[in-house]
């Protein structure tokens, strides 16, 4: 789920992880793509970011966590703004 907050090259990014396997998560990542869009919906480029996922998880469990993804200022202009809509998880 993404939510705008003030800064128009932010956003909130939240995501729930349900470890279906059998035994506890104790490290990874998780990497967001976020797209700079214009104000006529144009799709300027795309910044990776990476954070550590919430661990550990048990085997079973559910996790959920918020970020804040954000990208330089300086990418997006007035009338523009972000949107995290890559996001894939590495469990380690």
């Amino acid at each position: 789920m993404r939510e705008a907050v003030a800064e128009r090259w932010c956003e909130d990014v939240t995501l729930e992880m349900h470890n279906a396997g059998g035994t506890a998560v104790r490290s990874g990542t998780v990497t967001f793509g976020t797209h700079i869009i214009g104000a006529l919906g144009i799709d300027w480029g795309t910044v990776r970011s990476t954070e550590d996922l919430p661990v550990p998880i048990a085997a079973g469990a559910r996790a959920e966590r918020t970020w804040k993804v954000c990208v330089e200022a300086w990418r997006v202009p007035l009338g523009m703004h972000v949107e995290t809509r890559d996001v894939s998880v590495d469990w380690a």
